[in-house]
């Protein structure tokens, strides 16, 4: 079993370590690290896990196998270094880096340190979003003119005016931080590389700044897409894929609705009506343990993490780009490059 310790406790570090903590065969939480220890040592106790003083103490530990980082976005290049180069595996929370130059430091990191890196895209390891990737790759929906993709949550009107993603250094453009570098990689993973995008923020609901992000795409094949994401709307999920033979769609926060609509044949839709649409219902399934439970196996296994290195590069040039365009009001150009400079 993968000795890994947690580092980063606050919401999301604790849904990391609840996923999996005491019914996972693979992997189990045995120390962690916070900077607000008071606020974690109940929780610690219950759940088992050994706070320690220091991040460098959780590093130079040598009974700990991997790292979890769910820790300020700024941090993450640092503390990938410094977990790599004490030879711990790293599994990192979203985004990657803030930057592409932190991003291609890390890897090269981690690389050099022959450790597994993973980032906690969790979504791509839901059924319903692999039907949908593995329909669009054999060509079932034909040729793809778009890719839309929605993503809401309240998150905005619950932060503590204490909490590091107010900060904007942090969090830039909006909702991209928190939740639309969800929506970016899972195009990426559906349809390929993007070549341009065009960000608008707003400040709507919530109560600290711009809390809403919408984007228009190009990709480098010619599909267009849209994404919209805010951290101060009802709760929602959709990722739609229009193509020439059909359209499909993966729905509700949850994701457990995959439905798909063939194209009419043999005359316009608008004469022939709309065919019986196919759903397929995956309910119950938890992508966070999943994503954490294939990090550990690909350790054990001496494998790379499922999803490529190249893809989550590319995000975080997509994710600068977007913060660029949002600061300048005009579409940005991604770079294509990968850890060639």
């Amino acid at each position: 079993m993968l000795r890994t310790a947690i580092v980063g406790l606050g919401s999301w570090g604790r849904i990391l370590v609840a996923s999996v903590q005491g019914k996972s065969k693979d992997l189990r939480f045995t120390a962690g690290y916070t900077r607000t220890r008071h606020k974690a040592e109940e929780f610690c106790r219950d759940q088992g896990i050994r706070l320690s003083g220091s991040f460098g103490e959780i590093v130079e530990d040598p009974v700990i196998d991997a790292v979890v980082l769910a820790t300020p976005n700024s941090q993450h290049e640092d503390q990938i270094r410094r977990a790599a180069g004490a030879g711990k595996h790293v599994f990192v929370e979203k985004p990657f880096t803030l930057n592409s130059a932190s991003a291609r430091a890390a890897i090269r990191a981690a690389a050099e340190a022959g450790v597994v890196l993973a980032v906690g895209f969790n979504r791509r390891f839901h059924p319903s979003m692999r039907e949908l990737r593995n329909r669009v790759k054999a060509g079932r929906l034909g040729v793809v003119g778009s890719i839309i993709a929605e993503l809401t949550a309240t998150a905005a009107f619950y932060r503590s005016s204490e909490s590091w993603r107010l900060n904007r250094e942090e969090e830039p453009a909006g909702a991209m931080a928190g939740i639309g570098v969800h929506l970016v990689d899972s195009m990426i993973d559906v349809i390929g590389r993007i070549r341009e995008v065009y960000c608008v923020t707003e400040h709507r609901a919530g109560p600290h700044g711009d809390d809403t992000t919408s984007l228009l795409l190009r990709f480098e094949n010619g599909v267009t897409g849209l994404a919209f994401c805010s951290l101060a709307a009802a709760r929602n999920y959709r990722l739609a894929v229009y193509g020439s033979k059909g359209f499909a769609e993966v729905l509700t926060p949850a994701m457990d609705t995959f439905r798909f609509i063939p194209a009419a044949d043999g005359s316009a839709s608008h004469l022939a009506g709309i065919p019986e649409p196919e759903i397929i219902e995956s309910p119950g399934f938890n992508s966070i343990t999943e994503e954490l439970t294939q990090f550990a196996r690909c350790i054990r296994d001496g494998q790379s993490y499922p999803i490529p290195l190249e893809d989550i590069f590319h995000g975080v040039c997509v994710f600068e780009a977007a913060v660029e365009s949002a600061e300048t009001k005009r579409p940005a150009l991604i770079s294509t490059a990968f850890l060639r400079s």
